[in-house]
């Protein structure tokens, strides 16, 4: 495969991945308005621990394990913020 074709599948990765990231970000929103109904904190740190380790799991390549956690901390960080911005 040439660089020409790793780009393009990478751009369709990434429409992809954006793709998916709205419609979570969508679904935080349902989340926050729940959280709001039953008075509930947007952080908790108990599922983010088991969100973060779950994910680790899912990891087949080790050597991406490490990035995966920090892409989802950070997924997770703009997904409360965007609870806040909300309540």
């Amino acid at each position: 495969m040439d660089l020409k074709e790793c780009r393009q599948k990478l751009d369709v990765i990434d429409g992809e991945l954006v793709r998916l990231f709205e419609e979570r970000m969508a679904i935080s929103e349902q989340v926050a308005s729940y959280k709001a109904q039953h008075d509930l904190p947007v952080l908790d740190a108990k599922r983010e621990e088991e969100k973060l380790a779950s994910v680790r799991s899912l990891t087949k390549d080790a050597r991406n394990r490490e990035a995966v956690e920090e892409l989802f901390q950070k997924i997770m960080e703009l997904s409360r913020s965007r609870q806040e911005q909300m309540l």
